[in-house]
């Protein structure tokens, strides 16, 4: 973000805020009622915004909603994806599609939102955001598998779970993470999100570097990240793995600088 313009950094910046908040209480440790009360104050909040009447406190975001003209269906979007994860049941092997629904809640809305402030208009920009956000999430997910079980959630899907031999009925999110076919999964997981960062990719480079340049570096990122997990391999013990300062560095001098 801090490769944009000041005018689009600041706008980022409070979609981040934002995001970071209602994510902040939905993994928070209150009670489910009170959380998803809470989650619900920020939508009549962001409402409000979007009405030209927020509170004081989110005056910058109600600026930055007017003049990129961020849509509230957006924002509700996220406020929706951070509900799932607050329910009284978290996210267990959901079907492929509660998945993608999820992920377009949690990313690719706030694809939508970034779209805008990056200035990629129209259909075009609701593409790169739907699968820039999808290749992203489910990056994430391959990457917290063992994180998420800890709290009793597995984000990867069931039928690939299933077609693999991994036991899903009775089982706890730990033993699902533990069992020695889901490595057997993950592998069509993670060919899902290289054909959204394929596609993704495409999209991009049918615009002018710089107006794409901050979604570039995160894809090219994430996209070093995916590699890493496949050559690392998804059998148990999984050591964590990350994109390091140097690797990240020769991402920057290669898509960002131009």
């Amino acid at each position: 973000m801090r490769l944009l313009p000041a005018p689009q950094r600041a706008a980022m910046l409070e979609i981040y805020a934002f995001c970071r908040a209602v994510d902040d209480i939905a993994d928070g440790t209150d009670p489910v009622p009170a959380r998803r009360a809470a989650l619900e104050r920020w939508r009549a909040d962001i409402r409000a915004c979007c009405a030209g009447a927020g509170p004081e406190t989110l005056g910058a975001l109600q600026g930055h909603i007017n003049a990129f003209g961020l849509a509230c269906a957006d924002f509700e979007a996220v406020i929706d994806g951070m509900l799932m994860d607050a329910g009284a049941e978290p996210l267990c092997a959901p079907p492929a599609a509660t998945l993608d629904l999820y992920c377009d809640r949690v990313a690719s809305a706030v694809g939508r939102l970034s779209v805008k402030v990056f200035g990629v208009p129209g259909d075009d920009g609701v593409l790169l955001a739907h699968h820039l956000g999808r290749a992203l999430q489910l990056t994430n997910i391959l990457r917290d598998i063992d994180e998420d079980a800890a709290v009793g959630r597995v984000y990867l899907p069931r039928e690939p779970l299933l077609e693999a031999g991994v036991v899903l009925d009775d089982s706890t999110a730990g033993a699902i993470a533990a069992d020695p076919a889901l490595a057997r999964a993950c592998p069509q997981v993670a060919a899902q999100a290289q054909r959204h960062f394929d596609a993704a990719r495409r999209l991009m480079r049918g615009y002018p570097a710089a107006r794409v340049r901050t979604p570039r570096l995160m894809g090219a990122v994430y996209l070093a990240l995916l590699g890493r997990l496949c050559e690392r391999g998804w059998d148990c013990p999984r050591a964590p793995v990350r994109v390091g300062k140097l690797a990240r560095a020769g991402i920057l001098l290669r898509h960002a600088l131009v």
